[in-house]
């Protein structure tokens, strides 16, 4: 089995319609159930919006602080997904169906392997 993460990737800008938004989070809730029985769930959870971010940058051996995103973008990490699968085409369905269900891209990405393990 193989770690997969699926990064949701959402525009910036206002919160979509609530019956939009209801529909998405019932969706996503039964993708988790399925990963769940499935025994591939690992972790998901949404992220508040990019202006609550802490940046920590190192700077002649010390480390600056900054509030807000790393970068300016038009759209942000929304959400993370990390589920344990056989392999890519495993994940690449996973993340098809959570792209379709969020109507967001999904960038799907391998975890490297642990040194050892």
């Amino acid at each position: 089995m193989m770690l997969y993460l699926l990064s949701m990737h959402q525009p910036d800008g206002g919160t979509p319609e609530p019956e939009f938004l209801a529909q998405v989070m019932r969706e996503i809730g039964e993708l988790r159930n399925e990963l769940v029985a499935d025994g591939s769930w690992v972790f998901g959870q949404g992220l508040h919006g990019p202006e609550t971010a802490t940046v920590l940058r190192p700077r002649d051996g010390d480390v600056l602080v900054t509030d807000g995103p790393f970068v300016e973008g038009k759209e942000h990490l929304g959400g993370v997904t990390i589920i344990d699968v056989p392999d890519l085409d495993a994940a690449l369905r996973w993340g098809r169906r959570y792209a379709l269900a969020t109507t967001l891209p999904i960038e799907v990405r391998p975890f490297r392997s642990a040194v050892g393990g």
